[in-house]
């Protein structure tokens, strides 16, 4: 029939259909399009064609699916054969390597290798030994893992935690450090943190993860005493150790994982605390492994929930000390006093209560008598640990001095030259910044600084060594004479900057310690003069302020810090990915960043050498005080800076949870203001940002701080309001019902304060601009309305004026009835007057508005012509 005549409308469709059942979608497509052609309002053949059309897109997704998955499977078993074969070319190798990385972090990826036997293959490069092919595997491991419980049990028992212990313990930093992100992974995965996706699958299954995790964790304590382990991989162990056993949280009353290590592994941890490295005996170790150690002491007995728990803790440390001491073995008490040092770099209460144990002191004051260098350098830095605190240190004072004294005197060898002079500066500054305090002699205190300084610039002193002169500078500079020396000494600066940028990281808190007090950012309590009266009289101790400590020679000095490097050097540190940059480190670290930032000219400088992106880590993360005092040092740098330079990218989200949240009530009336300020500048520059300010609540502190009787917080907080309304969300919670907010910002029109009604009649502009409703709203919110609009469009400054014209025009253009209310007040007089004003350049803009609010209502027929009155 079609050969006969090729427009046979039902001979073309029932070709049509038979193709379709035949499976021929695309030829029976075509029959059915020209079906429609001829008749195209037949609803039979749309609905033909529809159904053909979504049939062929679903063969063909199906097609390119299968493809896919195909695809990936070949590029997978591709780049395990480049990969493998020794002989293919170096370049192809990393191509092939970095490849497969890639995959491992996309899920489908990481599912095809999974499937295709991939852990198999990864294991064998593994083994090659060939670092980049081992660095690759492990990579493409850990992105596998991610966010995916049961593969990461399934890869953890696959590869067998043994063989993941040794791949870390190797002696390259790259692949331990690789490895140990693998080990993190898998540990997030088993405790159910860092969690991606939900997979149905994997939800329906209950892992139980508690197995694992104790064994990862009794391999970890065993790495920490064996001595095939590189100091790196004990430096990795311990850190694992740090960021997973405590708890996160203390209202969460889990310290399951504390109590476990601490039964089962803490003599381990002792015992790495206890090493001497010049001892032929000692365990591999870095700089940082001792101190990782003693933070870690520390992190489990803040853990602790009870005092039984605390006293099972001191036994376990006593009973391994005892075991220690032996008068006939020398080395082996070593071992001990060294044990007590570290414990008292941790939790230092329980450091004292060692220290009172029978014949600790004793022995440490007989090892400083002793010949042997060791002997004095270990119980050199058990007497400078032990002299932390003022009441322990006045019985070492008594005896301690005389002692450092002589072997300070006596002794040809440096090293315990140096440490016994840190002793002295310790004891020496154990009145604190009190100038009345003094331990010793005017002017001796100097004497040491100086050679502190000395030691610090000799580069020919191993840097173990130079570090203690940092320690000694660190107390001493408590003493503003000091401190003044100290600064002006560049290159002592530059070397200390040196030390702090350098992978030895047991050095940061002494160096973070020692630009506290130079820049005076530790916290001073305020002395009411009656009190000071008070205690004069009775003749109790009052504290004297050192004349060096006044404003203008610590501004002198924060110049001098910044002219040095400071701020790269406190980037350099922040970075520090180890468990030695304690909480404690990092508000040291903020508090410095802040005293740096009190001067508005010094911010661009700080910003452009990398302190803007140190601050944020510091702002989320670590104590209380440090977290606000980091968060006010991003107010001040946003404040007045462009937040595209400041903080560029993505990065800019980051800083606006700190900046809220200042607008605590909590904090200080500065904080909250340079907060406002930081949050006007953000939401001036893009939708998101303003969106991302609404999200991290911040409308209901800028509201409250709207309210404020203090004049410039006032005016900030609706600055702020004032570029917040240009966002949707923020409009519609001003159309909802039930609030003041619309009140609120009109009655702010009527302010005195001329920058608040610059603000509040801007918002008011923009709001009845973007919305006719809130026109509306405006006349019923309160009865004085019309005459704070009468007041603005009179106003005497131009910017007010201008933005009360532009309410008015919003008014009258929103509604007829509006503008017939408008009309019949004294409005229409103000109107009439300055639109017949002469135009003028610096004028126009509100002759023109004015101009406009007539023609609307002449279009209303409200007012008419003067040529036609």
């Amino acid at each position: 029939a079609i050969d006969i005549n090729a427009s046979d409308i039902k001979a073309l469709y029932r070709r049509s259909q038979a193709l379709e059942k035949l499976g021929k979608l695309d030829q029976a497509f075509k029959d059915a399009q020209k079906c429609a052609t001829l008749e195209p309002r037949n609803k039979n053949f749309q609905e033909t064609l529809r159904r053909l059309g979504a049939n062929i897109q679903e063969k063909v997704n199906a097609r390119e699916t299968l493809l896919d998955s195909q695809t990936r499977d070949l590029r997978v078993q591709k780049m395990f054969e480049i990969l493998l074969d020794e002989n293919s070319d170096k370049e192809k190798r990393e191509k092939a390597a970095n490849n497969l990385i890639v995959l491992g972090r996309e899920e489908a990826g990481a599912e095809r290798i999974f499937q295709n036997n991939g852990v198999n293959l990864l294991l064998q490069l593994i083994e090659t030994k060939n670092p980049e092919l081992i660095l690759a595997a492990v990579r493409t491991l850990s992105g596998m893992c991610t966010g995916h419980k049961a593969r990461a049990t399934a890869i953890l028992h696959y590869l067998g935690i043994d063989s993941i212990c040794m791949w870390m313990s190797v002696d390259n930093e790259e692949i331990s450090l690789a490895v140990c992100n693998l080990l993190q992974t898998i540990t997030d995965c088993l405790l159910g943190q860092g969690k991606e996706e939900h997979h149905g699958k994997e939800e329906a299954l209950v892992l139980d993860t508690k197995k694992d995790l104790r064994m990862i964790t009794m391999r970890l304590l065993d790495m920490l005493v064996s001595k095939k382990v590189s100091g790196q991989g004990r430096d990795r162990a311990l850190n694992l150790l740090n960021k997973n056993i405590p708890r996160k949280d203390l209202k969460d009353h889990d310290n399951s994982r504390s109590i476990f290590v601490i039964d089962n592994g803490l003599k381990k941890i002792l015992k790495v605390v206890g090493q001497i490295p010049e001892m032929p005996d000692c365990l591999p170790l870095t700089e940082n492994t001792q101190l990782t150690a003693s933070v870690l002491l520390n992190k489990l007995y803040d853990d602790l929930r009870c005092d039984p728990e605390r006293d099972n803790y001191r036994l376990i440390c006593e009973e391994y000390i005892k075991s220690k001491i032996d008068p006939q073995d020398m080395d082996k008490t070593l071992h001990a006093v060294q044990i007590v040092s570290g414990v008292l770099q941790g939790p230092f209460d329980l450091g004292n209560k060692l220290l009172g144990m029978k014949g600790v002191m004793e022995m440490m004051v007989a090892l400083c008598g002793s010949e042997r260098e060791i002997d004095q350098l270990v119980a050199v830095e058990a007497l400078i640990h032990a002299s932390t605190k003022l009441s322990r240190a006045t019985f070492i004072i008594t005896n301690g001095v005389t002692l450092l004294k002589e072997i300070y005197k006596k002794t040809k060898n440096e090293k315990i030259k140096i440490r016994a002079l840190v002793g002295l500066c310790k004891l020496g500054s154990a009145g604190g910044t009190d100038y009345g305090l003094r331990q010793f002699a005017e002017g001796s205190t100097e004497k040491l600084a100086k050679q502190c300084r000395k030691w610090l610039c000799n580069t020919s002193i191993d840097a173990r060594t130079r570090k203690w002169a940092v320690e000694g500078l660190s107390y001493l500079t408590l003493d503003a004479d000091v401190k003044d020396d100290f600064v002006e000494d560049e290159p002592a600066l530059k070397a200390m900057f040196d030390l702090a940028k350098a992978s030895d990281k047991t050095i940061l808190y002494s160096v973070a310690s020692a630009l506290v007090n130079c820049t005076n950012s530790y916290d001073t309590k305020e002395l009411v003069p009656e009190l000071v009266q008070l205690a004069k009289f009775s003749k109790q101790h009052v504290p004297e302020e050192h004349p060096k400590d006044k404003k203008d020679f610590v501004v002198k000095r924060v110049k001098r810090l910044l002219k040095a490097g400071v701020v790269s050097a406190l980037a350099c540190m922040v970075k520090a990915d180890s468990a030695i940059l304690t909480d404690q480190s990092k508000e040291l670290i903020a508090r410095v960043f802040l005293a740096l930032c009190e001067d508005p000219k010094d911010r661009g400088t700080i910003v452009a050498q990398g302190g803007g992106k140190a601050l944020i880590p510091l702002a989320v993360e670590g104590t209380d005080i440090g977290k606000i005092k980091a968060s006010h040092a991003l107010a001040k740098i946003a404040a007045i800076s462009n937040p595209d330079i400041a903080f560029p990218g993505e990065r800019v989200y980051e800083v606006v949870r700190p900046l809220v949240s200042l607008l605590n009530t909590e904090r200080d009336g500065l904080q909250n203001y340079e907060a406002l300020l930081g949050l006007t500048n953000f939401s001036g520059r893009s939708d998101k940002l303003r969106l991302k300010i609404v999200k991290e609540k911040a409308l209901p502190d800028i509201e409250n701080y709207m309210f404020e009787n203090h004049d410039q917080l006032r005016q900030a907080a609706t600055e702020c309001m004032c570029n917040l309304v240009v966002n949707k969300e923020v409009q519609e919670r001003f159309v909802a019902d039930g609030n003041d907010r619309l009140k609120l910002v009109v009655l702010l029109c009527g302010e005195d304060d001329e920058k608040v009604q610059v603000a509040a009649a801007g918002a008011l502009a923009m709001l009845t601009a973007a919305q006719k409703k809130l026109c509306s709203k405006m006349t019923q919110v309160t009865t004085q309305w019309l005459e704070i609009l009468q007041r603005l469009c009179l106003h005497d400054n131009m910017e007010v004026q201008h933005r009360g014209l532009v309410i008015a025009f919003n008014l009258i253009s929103a509604d007829k009835e509006l503008a017939k209310k408008l009309v019949e007040s004294e409005l229409l007089e103000i109107l009439t007057y300055i639109g017949k004003q002469e135009d003028h350049p610096k004028k126009q803009h509100i002759i023109g508005v004015a101009r406009d609010c007539l023609t609307k209502c002449m279009d209303y027929e409200l007012i008419k012509p003067l040529s036609q009155a």
